[in-house]
């Protein structure tokens, strides 16, 4: 008989003498009840005891880590994929790396100095309408471009211009904007910026630049053309399109708007402590996740924050 068959054969065995009280004189059934009830007590104590010991030699140690229960198959293991956006990020930085560019990353929060006041925006710019811009309860600013990186970005290599005579930055980052959403429009996305400022900095050397840009991201040689745009941080301001890649099923005369460019604003400028009467400088920004549907053919630039495996897993 196992030590847990006595104990509880033990509590049997008090159970049934405890039903003598009802023949002892009244003076006597307290002075007995306590004490029966301090052996099942006891008793009680034991079996527990030795029900968990020997619940725990039955078990076997689990590992947290391995794949499957233990002597079980290896399931098939599936392994995760890049996101299609950090894939052609990273080919973006690498491409503007290769060119000189250094590259600093932008922020998800920020104030209204670095997304307005620096970038020359007026006092009832309506951009600054809460219509058009997330704040959250404490008045910080989720940015609405990658834009609020410039003044940092000038700031922070100033000192180049006395060393190497240029700035020269790229800014990837993620930005948020008060939209209704819909295939081709989404509250959050990627944008990159690319600043340069040097004493003959001029548009002609602002257009080689983005030309070779996205010649060496399609692999080809492309035209490129150039429309009025107008942003306060820049005078003059352009939009630039490029010729419709061949990869993307282009023909001639088919073109493409990319991204929003010009001279830096010499407030702006001025504002980082840059002399706009001896530097002069150049920006632009475009958006990530269109570069990623035109390269890909993607109809639907919600799947990008929707989660959607299937959708992630062709990449």
């Amino acid at each position: 008989m196992s030590e847990l068959e006595k104990l509880k054969s033990e509590l049997k065995t008090i159970n049934a003498e405890y039903v003598k009280i009802k023949d002892l004189p009244p003076e006597q059934r307290g002075e007995f009840g306590r004490e029966m009830n301090k052996k099942k007590q006891k008793i009680l104590a034991a079996i527990t005891a030795a029900e968990e010991a020997l619940e725990s030699e039955n078990i076997e140690p689990l590992d947290i880590s391995a794949p499957c229960a233990p002597n079980q198959p290896l399931p098939q293991l599936k392994l995760g994929s890049k996101h299609p956006l950090m894939t052609e990020l990273d080919r973006v930085i690498s491409i503007y790396s290769d060119m000189g560019f250094n590259v600093i990353e932008s922020q998800q929060l920020d104030d209204e100095f670095h997304m307005f006041d620096s970038l020359n925006f007026s006092k009832g710019h309506p951009a600054r309408d809460g219509y058009d811009t997330f704040r959250t309860e404490e008045g910080f600013i989720p940015p609405a471009h990658t834009s609020t990186m410039q003044h940092r970005a000038l700031k922070k290599y100033r000192k180049d211009l006395d060393t190497i005579g240029q700035i020269a930055v790229v800014v990837p980052g993620r930005v948020f904007r008060n939209e209704d959403v819909d295939t081709t429009h989404e509250h959050t996305f990627y944008q990159c910026e690319g600043v340069y400022v040097s004493r003959d900095a001029t548009m002609g050397q602002m257009f080689g630049v983005l030309k070779r840009f996205f010649e060496l991201y399609y692999g080809q040689d492309l035209k490129i053309k150039t429309q009025p745009g107008y942003f306060p941080f820049t005078e003059p301001s352009a939009e630039l399109l490029i010729e419709k890649p061949a990869s993307l099923g282009g023909k001639g005369g088919d073109w493409l708007e990319m991204l929003g460019c010009g001279m830096i604003h010499p407030n702006v400028l001025e504002m980082a402590g840059i002399d706009p009467e001896i530097y002069h400088g150049f920006a632009w920004g475009g958006g990530i996740d269109r570069l990623v549907m035109l390269k890909y053919g993607l109809t639907d630039v919600r799947y990008f924050e929707s989660g959607k495996l299937d959708f992630l897993e062709k990449f």
